[in-house]
């Protein structure tokens, strides 16, 4: 059972995240010959001031 695991900043929409899953789990299936059903897809939202952009916090740069 393929998992894939995406770490990201917290602020996409509901509708991104959606077709994120959606499409991972698509290229995994064609890469490794998995079924859809077998693909688990975990998205971790990181709050902006626990992300770091060359040495500063994201939400300081505006991010």
């Amino acid at each position: 059972m393929p998992i894939i695991q995406v770490n990201m900043m917290e602020g996409r929409t509901d509708e991104q995240k959606e077709n994120l899953i959606h499409e991972l789990t698509q290229a995994c299936g064609r890469a490794l010959d998995a079924p859809a059903e077998n693909v688990r897809v975990l998205i971790n939202e990181l709050p902006k001031k626990h992300f770091g952009i060359a040495g500063k916090p994201a939400h300081k740069m505006g991010r």
